[in-house]
């Protein structure tokens, strides 16, 4: 009998991003139809262990742009769309998304955050790194300490802030 592997997916305009996280994968074997069809299968784990997959992707795709590598820890596919738009979900049909399939948020971008994923472009930051003057800035007014709890009675000193830096230097890095 053979499992599933964790999928992460994220999308773009043009394309899917399709990761298997599958470490040690052998005999990998990937099918990627243009009306949408994906399908994976590869063996990992001491125990030899098969795993397979088959998604019916939303839309159709374009075969011959998309691209696949195969690394130690996972499989990452870059899907191209046939179709430039945004899907409204990865698989066909009503239901839910499978348990092993997750969005993948570090690669994840909105339709509305423009072409790139970057809802800032054009404009200029280069200003935001000095955020103004906060000389005469107090974190907290006496009254703040009542609903501070335990740390409105903390007050930091030059001894405290060494004895920290001392115990983050002593700590073995492993």
């Amino acid at each position: 009998m053979s499992r599933y592997p964790e999928v992460k997916w994220a999308q773009r305009s043009d394309k899917v991003y399709l990761t298997i996280l599958l470490a040690d994968a052998k005999h990998v074997q990937i099918n990627l139809e243009p009306d949408g069809v994906f399908t994976f299968s590869g063996i990992a784990g001491s125990e030899n262990i098969l795993y397979e997959l088959k998604l019916e992707l939303y839309d159709k795709v374009n075969v011959e742009t998309s691209k696949l590598n195969t690394g130690v820890r996972s499989i990452f596919c870059v899907i191209n769309k046939a179709e430039n738009g945004w899907w409204k979900k990865l698989l066909r049909g009503d239901g839910k998304l499978p348990h092993y399939i997750k969005v993948d948020w570090d690669k994840w971008v909105d339709a509305d955050d423009g072409p790139n994923g970057d809802e800032f472009e054009g404009m200029d930051l280069s200003k935001l790194g000095n955020m103004g003057d906060m000389d005469g800035v107090d974190d907290f007014d006496d009254g703040d300490a009542e609903d501070a709890g335990e740390f409105g009675d903390y007050e930091k000193t030059d001894k405290a802030a060494s004895a920290t830096k001392i115990e983050t230097e002593a700590a073995p890095s492993t």
